[in-house]
């Protein structure tokens, strides 16, 4: 034979078709897949049921028919039939024990059963004579029980397939009936036919409730998905209506004044553009929530703004605003540069806003001191704000709150796996410290603020 000399292309780009599965390894694996063993073990009957006896009621059925059986059958063999003593025992275990793994895997179990039952047969085919034949009483009772689990965990074709079995090897082992026996197979037939309709019928009925129940649980949560929707459209609407119009009148007021009022200070002047200027950001930031909260797949696009959100380095920009309105703020960051997750950097920013606007609301004039530090592992974030009590307590712009704010903070350090921890210091003022994780181990979930 000439062989070419030429080697087997290599590389990454050659295809390598698998090699040959071996004839005797793929003839094991059809074997197994036919009579039921290369499946793993199915759900047992009754397994959804809520009750725990409930659920092991097959498994007690099971045992005590296969208790009642297996005696009766051995008997039954020896006394009414004339087989031997070894014959009728071992033909009564291996007609009634596979009954205890008919639970999870009937098709196995009928493949003994019934090749037992056939066996018994042919032994008994020149002594059964007034007896019934081809299948025993004993015989008909365990493989009529089989039918039940195999109804509730088989396909219809191979139902099918084991009711034609049972229908033609009845068939072919009628010529050997015994003279004067009750011939049985027929009956077995039809019995078997019945159960195995009545449990595919009970089956299928149970299954389409429990889709029916699904798609029922599907479309409740399509609909409190839409009340959602429409909610959040409300509150864009109101927000709109009343905020966004609001702000807009401050800003151009405060854009306008230096023109309408003559006279005014340089200092004033400036205070007026720095009004204009944190009222222009609030602006931007609202539309964005709006656009969010008017976008019915604000869960899956990027929303009308693309703008990157705010973290540690719009902290100073922050800070500045925030001593333009009248607090002493005092700003204490890493020496080192920091890069959280998107996530943990915007929790921090707006976390530091909340703070803020709190002093400003609460404590105008307030000494503050923000503070952010990394761990000496490098994987805490540290943000602490510390503020003392108002200079003077008249000065509160707002004497009490609805807690919304730090509602919101508790959220966003959950969000992130984090922790908070807030509350009054002995001289009137406030703390409120938040450790963050550098690093997100798992996936948390989207942020109310991100599009």
């Amino acid at each position: 034979m000439i062989r070419d000399p030429s080697p087997p292309p290599t590389g990454t780009g050659a295809a390598h078709p698998p090699p040959p599965e071996p004839a005797l390894h793929a003839a094991r694996r059809h074997l197994a897949t036919l009579i039921g063993l290369g499946d793993r073990p199915g759900a047992p009957l009754l397994d959804s049921a809520r009750s725990a006896w409930v659920r092991r009621l097959p498994y007690v059925l099971a045992v005590l028919l296969t208790l009642v059986l297996m005696p009766v059958a051995v008997h039954n063999l020896r006394e009414s039939y004339g087989m031997d003593g070894a014959w009728a025992g071992l033909l009564g275990v291996t007609q009634t024990i596979p009954l205890l793994m008919a639970v999870v895997r009937p098709l196995p179990a009928w493949w003994v059963i019934f090749g037992s039952d056939v066996l018994c047969a042919a032994l008994l085919s020149g002594s059964a004579q007034t007896q019934p034949w081809p299948w025993p009483p004993t015989a008909i009772i365990g493989y009529l029980a089989l039918m039940v689990p195999l109804s509730q965990r088989e396909s219809r074709r191979t139902l099918a397939a084991v009711w034609a079995t049972t229908g033609v090897v009845g068939v072919l082992l009628e010529p050997l009936t015994p003279r004067g026996s009750d011939n049985t197979w027929m009956l077995l037939f039809l019995l078997a036919g019945v159960l195995l309709l009545i449990g595919l019928v009970v089956r299928e009925r149970g299954d389409a409730r429990r889709k029916l129940r699904e798609q029922e649980t599907i479309s409740e949560a399509e609909r409190a998905r839409r009340t959602l929707l429409e909610e959040r459209a409300r509150i864009a609407r109101e927000l709109h209506d009343v905020v966004a119009h609001h702000m807009s009148v401050i800003t151009v007021q405060a854009d306008s004044a230096p023109y309408r009022i003559e006279g005014i200070p340089p200092r004033a002047q400036e205070e007026f553009a720095a009004i204009a200027t944190t009222a222009r950001e609030s602006l931007t930031e609202m539309r964005r929530l709006l656009g969010v909260l008017r976008s019915a797949e604000a869960e899956r696009d990027a929303g009308p703004e693309k703008a990157p959100q705010p973290g540690l380095e719009e902290l100073p920009r922050l800070v500045e605003a925030t001593v333009r309105a009248g607090v002493p703020v005092e700003l204490t960051l890493p020496d080192e540069p920091v890069a959280p997750e998107p996530a943990v950097a915007l929790s921090a920013y707006r976390i530091v806003q909340e703070a803020l606007a709190n002093v400003v609301r609460h404590a105008p004039g307030a000494r503050t001191r923000v503070s952010v530090t990394r761990s000496s592992d490098g994987t805490v974030l540290t943000v602490l704000i510390l503020n003392g009590p108002p200079p003077t307590p008249s000065t509160a712009w707002e004497a009490s709150g609805t807690g919304h704010g730090l509602v919101g903070m508790r959220e966003r350090v959950r969000l992130v796996k984090g922790s908070l921890s807030t509350g009054p210091l002995p001289d009137g003022g406030f703390m409120i410290s938040a450790q963050l994780p550098l690093l997100l181990p798992l996936p948390i979930d989207k942020d109310p603020d991100s599009p």
